[in-house]
């Protein structure tokens, strides 16, 4: 069966080249040998020397190879490089203390752009192969259970894993979250105290922990367990990527070796991921390396939770193959995350841990089984595809896949590499299966030059002013032309080649060599000649009809078409007539062409005769002011109304059934008509309504009165209010003074009058006398 799956293999891979050796040569612009194989893995070049004929581009040099044998190159004359592969290393697949696992180890790749090369890639799984298991567990208070259980792992786990390699090492990591709101209480006793009961054994909240390096000693294993104590936070999420992401990067911390790489996940919960750290105001993205101090992750707090994306890819870079085993109501969680990373397995815990063991070892056996054949980053152009020999493998993918690989079994895989563009130099990327540290190292470089081993000196084919180069004329400065037969003299080469391009175009057209600044046009297929002053002409391209040049009834000149006496079309595929195109004696309505006894109509009118014209509209507003002079000898056209207004015809009528416009003459009086439509644009029949509706003068007696009523009624009003006020005023004042009146006391005399007699004494007189 492997030798049938092979041998469709190795025959797929025979057609897919045929295919390649059989593609045509979409060449563009072609002048040299190296342009050439550039153009397309289907280019070769013919380097005889006579292949070419006078006037003929260099670019006729260049074809598929059986095309260029057809037109007389000799075949020892082309050139048609193809892919060179050489494995540099390629030690032996064995097993033992120093096992190899991939052959080769490292090849080198001299590529053909866009010719693709596949070579094989062989793995085999070896028998001994040391395993390092890293297990990083949850403390949260939830798994206290399940802590027992682990601190009595040791010793079975790495038993169960020596029966299958013979050379495990264990180690032990722990994990809550971020001792941050809201992930855990911050309350300072609760930091150092975060389980819920004050009696038990409590270790102060942390976000990742490393505990113990990679070790062969179950019994070390044990007694640093023994001695972790559970832990607590307040939501269910866990720091679980925090944790991954520096038990992944810590390499020389942890102690991973050259190894299968494993990290067991034990947790009841689901986990926090980027973006999370936000409700914490934690915004710095996670940098993903080490930082341990002390053992424990100092950046907790500071940097944000990693994405699944950088936990996939820090995985996939140190080949390390997470095993997440998780309570059943997680799994569903797990088994999701597990189809973003690349082999990683999910296992159900039971309610205390205690198939641990037994999950881890059915899950090292199933992923170990499973060789999945990547690369890692490719340089800019080259893509790579892998087929295999295993069940399945026969399609081409960007990953290499074989399932239930037994240790001791070869499989192959074929590696299929294409540069699809020329780069600079060599560049180099690594191919090996995920989860082990092996790779095969494959170096590329592209071959884009042709190795012609002509002899640099000046030939007599090139008129002794320039080398053969591959066959065509390499031209010493000062000279140019297909056998330097160009003098440039004051102008340099650029200038020269400048006038054989049309509006900046391709030099000739493409159809010609530019020989001193002017084209010389090539020989056409059929033998006829291309011309023009750039070699745009020919008479070979004209349309057809029945597959006949200009319908057989005209001649093609330049590419178009010059029709016969009595014929017309673009091919000219037509007989004259216009029977088609009439009505009532009318071709087209005079509003377009009959072309092939059909109107080809303007302006927007259709129909077969060009009748119609639904986004049309009569020019109301346009034509009032020849209504106005036609119908009543007034307006702005007065003068020159026939000269301005011929398009129109019109018509005085005393009763209009229907207006189709109503329009203001220069008096600002209304005229109704109506628009009748004539053969060919713009001109129209109109019947205009005799009586004109003209607005009425203004009656200056009605405005004269009523204005000075209006004086007389506002005087009239401004002087009532003020009598109203003054009155106002007045019974304000009387009602004040009323006021005073009763609240005066009664005296018998008025206290305001005063006597009008006035004594007056002498002082001279004494009344004793």
């Amino acid at each position: 069966m492997l030798q049938s799956v092979c041998l469709r293999g190795l025959l797929l891979l025979l057609v897919g080249r045929q295919v390649y050796t059989q593609e045509q040569c979409l060449k563009a612009s072609v002048n040299t040998c190296g342009d050439c194989i550039k153009s397309g893995p289907g280019c070769a070049w013919c380097k005889d020397l006579n292949f070419t004929k006078t006037g003929e581009q260099e670019a006729a040099r260049c074809d598929t190879k059986a095309l260029l044998i057809d037109r007389g190159c000799p075949p020892n004359s082309i050139i048609n490089p193809l892919n060179i592969w050489k494995p540099v290393l390629n030690k032996s697949l064995a097993a033992g203390p120093n096992p190899v696992q991939i052959q080769p180890q490292q090849i080198e790749l001299d590529l053909r752009p866009g010719l693709p090369h596949t070579f094989q890639l062989k793995f085999k799984r070896a028998e001994g192969y040391p395993v390092d298991l890293y297990y990083l567990m949850d403390l949260s208070y939830s798994m206290k259970d399940d802590l027992a259980n682990v601190k009595n792992l040791g010793n079975n786990l790495l038993q169960e894993l020596n029966k299958i390699t013979g050379n495990a090492r264990i180690g032990f990591g722990s994990f809550v979250d971020k001792t941050v709101l809201p992930y855990t209480d911050t309350n300072e006793a609760k930091l150092k105290q975060p389980c819920p009961t004050k009696d038990e054994p409590c270790q102060p909240a942390f976000g990742f922990q490393h505990v113990l390096s990679l070790t062969k000693e179950g019994e070390t294993f044990k007694k640093m367990v023994d001695k972790q104590d559970i832990s607590g936070n307040l939501d269910p999420p866990e720091g679980s990527l925090d944790a991954i992401m520096q038990a992944a990067v810590c390499v020389n911390e942890i102690g991973w070796g050259n190894s299968t790489r494993l990290l067991v996940l034990a947790t009841d919960d689901g986990f926090h991921m980027a973006g999370d750290g936000k409700l914490a105001a934690i915004l710095e993205p996670n940098k993903e390396t080490c930082q341990l101090v002390g053992n424990k992750y100092s950046m907790s707090n500071i940097w944000d939770y990693p994405s699944v994306g950088q936990i996939a890819r820090k995985l996939e870079e140190q080949n390390i193959q997470p095993i997440f085993a998780v309570t059943k109501k997680m799994e569903t969680v797990y088994t999701e995350l597990s189809k973003l990373i690349p082999k990683s397995a999910v296992g159900v815990l039971s309610d205390d841990s205690s198939n641990v063991v037994n999950l881890i070892v059915d899950a090292y056996n199933n992923l170990t089984s499973e060789v999945i054949m990547a690369h890692d980053a490719l340089p800019n152009s080259v893509s790579v595809k892998y087929t295999s020999n295993c069940p399945g493998g026969g399609n081409p993918s960007d990953r290499g896949k074989c399932d239930n690989v037994n240790i001791g079994q070869e499989v192959t895989f074929y590696v299929t590499v294409t540069a699809e563009r020329c780069m600079p130099g060599s560049q180099s990327f690594f191919i090996g299966p995920l989860g082990f540290n092996e790779k095969a190292k494959v170096t590329v470089q592209t071959r884009c030059e042709c190795d012609c081993d002509d002899e640099n000196k000046n030939h007599i084919h090139c008129g002794n002013n320039g080398k053969i180069v591959c066959g065509s004329c390499r031209c010493n400065t000062g000279f140019l032309g297909q056998r330097c037969e160009c003098t440039l003299g004051k102008k340099d080469e650029a200038s020269l080649k400048a006038q054989c391009r049309k509006d900046n175009g391709t030099e000739c057209e493409g159809k010609g060599d530019c020989v001193c600044g002017r084209c010389q046009c090539h020989i056409t297929e059929a033998g006829g000649n291309f011309y023009g002053e750039h070699c745009e002409c020919d008479d070979e391209h004209c349309e057809k009809f029945n597959n006949t040049l200009c319908a057989g009834h005209g001649k093609c000149k330049c590419g178009k078409c010059e029709c016969e006496q009595g014929y017309e079309g673009t091919a000219c595929h037509c007989a004259k007539s216009d029977e088609a195109c009439k009505r009532d004696g009318n071709v087209c309505f005079n509003r377009g062409k009959c072309v092939c006894n059909q109107c080809e109509c303007e302006r927007g009118y259709k129909g077969p005769y060009c009748e119609t014209c639904s986004a049309c509209q009569r020019p109301c507003q346009q034509s009032g002011s020849c209504v106005e002079c036609l119908a009543f000898g007034t307006g702005p056209f007065e003068k020159n109304c026939s000269l301005a207004c011929g398009h129109l015809k019109s018509v005085t009528v005393e009763k209009l059934l229907k207006s189709d416009c109503r329009v203001k003459d220069h008096m600002g009086c209304w005229m109704s008509f109506t628009m009748k439509e004539q053969l060919g644009f713009d001109k129209y029949d109109m019947n205009v309504l005799i009586d004109r509706e003209c607005p009425e003068g203004p009656n200056i007696g009605a405005i004269v009165g009523g204005s000075l009523a209006g004086v007389a009624l506002i005087g009239l009003l401004i002087l009532l209010i003020i009598k109203a006020v003054l009155y106002a005023s007045d019974l304000r004042e009387w009602r004040r003074f009323e006021k005073d009146r009763k609240h005066e006391k009664i005296s018998g005399a008025n206290p305001l009058f005063q006597n009008a007699t006035t004594t007056v004494q002498n002082p001279t007189f004494s009344g004793d006398s």
